[in-house]
């Protein structure tokens, strides 16, 4: 039997290094929510909740078509509008709603109950190429190939609490936060199946970043990372 004096076996645990932890990938929790909606603030309050755990990427997109009645939306934006009805033609719906929860692009719930929204965070898993977001730009590794170009979505967003007072509509008289508010989404590009770079325009003061990998016509999410 070979023996190892103590102070050499505590040398060779000093010197062995520690084995790097991959990072947990991210599942993607987008809320499509309104001001104007007064089923919408405890999914905004949930969005909150999400925002904390480090392998969720939660984001609120404001919608328009609450607008007509009551209250404009302070952050709504056409295209967000045009995200959520692309999704459901993919999640086979007759239309939009309000609060909708869309995990990974796969699967979506009503966004006020939160058990629901943690049991499809569970069940979706997003298991596409490796996405690395750095200031230098996004790379995209190597995967499965798409039956089309996936898009390569950057979205910019508030990660602040903001407080809106509503002055009209449903909520009238309320004080509404919000958190994680997406204030852009640009297509960087498509993505076939190989290694890929893309580059980034110049940050926003104030914003985080994140980008989406994503089949093409809001299908799956393939892969998600944040700066």
């Amino acid at each position: 039997m070979i023996r190892l004096a103590l102070p050499l076996l505590v040398s060779l645990a000093i010197a062995l290094p520690a084995f790097a932890q991959p990072a947990p990938r991210l599942s993607v929790v987008e809320l499509f929510t309104s001001q104007g909606c007064s089923s919408c603030p405890p999914a905004n309050d949930n969005v909150a909740v999400l925002s904390n755990r480090p392998d969720v990427l939660a984001l609120s997109f404001g919608v328009t078509y609450w607008d007509q009645l009551g209250w404009k939306d302070t952050f709504a934006n056409p295209a967000y509008t045009d995200r959520q009805v692309a999704y459901a033609h993919s999640l086979k719906h007759d239309g939009p709603f309000t609060p909708q929860v869309v995990v990974d692009g796969k699967a979506d719930v009503v966004g006020n109950v939160l058990p629901e929204i943690e049991r499809l965070i569970a069940r979706e898993q997003i298991t596409g190429p490796a996405l690395t977001l750095s200031s230098g730009g996004v790379e995209v590794g190597a995967g499965k190939v798409p039956a089309a170009p996936a898009d390569v979505w950057l979205v910019s967003y508030d990660p602040r609490v903001v407080q809106v007072p509503v002055k009209a509509g449903e909520n009238n008289g309320r004080t509404l936060p919000h958190k994680n508010v997406v204030k852009a989404l640009l297509r960087l590009g498509g993505w076939t199946g190989q290694a890929a770079h893309f580059n980034l325009p110049p940050a926003t003061p104030g914003l985080s970043t994140a980008v989406l990998v994503q089949t093409k016509g809001a299908g799956p999410i393939l892969a998600a990372a944040r700066g």
